[in-house]
């Protein structure tokens, strides 16, 4: 295996997904019932081989920093593996982390402290599972300055990523961040590459990147708007590692969940029959904390109170009293009263959902207390009035909400 240590850029303050962000950065959100959105990259890594991890934080990292304390801890120093947290010190200068390209020059100090040739570049953010030793391979065999991991997507949804434009050997002829009309891909009028946000590169080469980068005023320094843009305008090697054949039309998972209604439809992808993100897959597991809670169960059994749960994922430590879960990801420790009907919902840890409650299509964040009887995701017009509610229909009750 290369010698390579990653960068997990995690500071992001993730405003499209408010209230959930509202306590947490946007890499701590729960997400799938028992995860939190940065297991994803970090198993990715782990599964990888890849065992040297720093994670950048920066924004409301308390949750984030407790949950990779408790559920990461599971490498050996004594062989040189760790995760470990950097947060935003000011090592450098008197700002925080101004965008990507310059939490990472405000490490260059660990950078050079590491010594390890390579550095592979994540976002803290994404949902998928991926080997990243084939895209250090690609590298290797290309002779590349910067690799970038890409996949395509359809091209009305493109303008919100990084757009690449490639030649026949798969280098970089063009990258625009967010561009208002998306390059196609050839032959394919309706899709775009996109960058995926994982860049891998010599520590070399990118300390002189993030250098040079620092030194530019009217610089974002950004990796998408700033790194890449220039280094294909200088004629460097860059390269796309294709996540997968948009040529041969395979289609693997990969979800950026920035938005509350992309948030939700990731989590609904899960209780699908066949679904496209597979969590039972022993070859690549997701790990993450567990607390340490008996299994879930279902009480009564007995006409009109029958405690019930259909396409659904339930946590453990939960209890169904007597009440329907469908098409739903209840976390663990919730517990649904008699006669409650939950639907096409998102429910967290520690909710308490009263008797004869109906929910549908909501996001119930953790902690929150139902009253019996009340209804959400019926009545939208009455659903603004308390919470978030997106333009597609989805209501967000925020932490802790007690009384409503």
């Amino acid at each position: 295996m290369f010698d390579t240590i990653v960068f997990l850029l995690a500071g992001g303050k993730g405003e499209r997904l408010y209230p959930l962000t509202k306590d947490r950065a946007k890499p701590a959100v729960p997400f799938g019932g028992n995860y939190r959105i940065i297991d994803f990259p970090l198993s990715n890594c782990i599964n990888s081989g890849l065992r040297r991890i720093f994670v950048l934080t920066q924004y409301k990292s308390i949750s984030l920093d407790r949950h990779i304390r408790l559920g990461w801890s599971i490498l050996s120093p004594e062989l040189g593996e760790h995760v470990t947290i950097l947060p935003a010190q000011q090592r450098i200068s008197d700002d925080w982390y101004r965008g990507t390209a310059d939490a990472v020059f405000q490490n260059i100090y660990t950078l050079e402290r590491e010594r390890s040739q390579y550095v592979l570049i994540l976002a803290g953010d994404h949902i998928y599972k991926m080997d990243y030793r084939p895209m250090m391979e690609f590298h290797a065999y290309r002779n590349a300055d910067i690799t970038v991991a890409v996949m395509d997507i359809p091209i009305f949804v493109a303008s919100r990523f990084g757009v690449v434009e490639v030649d026949g050997e798969n280098r970089v002829v063009s990258f625009e961040e967010k561009p208002t009309a998306p390059k196609p891909v050839p032959g394919r009028s309706d899709r775009c590459l996109i960058s995926m946000g994982i860049y891998y590169l010599d520590t070399r080469t990118l300390v002189k990147e993030v250098i040079a980068d620092a030194k530019i005023k009217e610089s974002t320094h950004d990796f998408g708007r700033d790194i890449l843009p220039r280094m294909v305008k200088e004629g460097k090697k860059v390269f796309a590692y294709p996540f997968q054949d948009w040529q041969k039309g395979e289609e693997r998972y990969w979800r950026d969940v920035g938005t509350i209604d992309a948030y939700f439809e990731a989590n609904m992808d899960l209780v699908a029959v066949t679904p496209k993100l597979d969590l039972y897959d022993q070859n690549w597991p997701i790990r993450t904390y567990q607390h340490p809670l008996p299994p879930a169960k279902t009480v009564f059994r007995e006409p009109g109170r029958c405690g019930q749960i259909l396409d659904s994922l339930v946590g453990n430590g939960s209890i169904i009293s007597g009440a329907t879960v469908a098409h739903s990801i209840i976390s663990p420790a919730v517990f649904i009263h008699s006669y409650a009907r939950i639907e096409d919902s998102i429910v967290m840890e520690g909710v308490e959902i009263g008797r004869n409650a109906k929910i549908k299509r909501t996001i119930i964040d953790k902690y929150v207390k139902i009253p019996e009887g009340f209804q959400i995701g019926y009545d939208l017009n009455e659903d603004r009035k308390r919470f978030t509610v997106t333009e597609s229909g989805i209501v967000v009750v925020p932490r802790s909400a007690v009384a409503i």
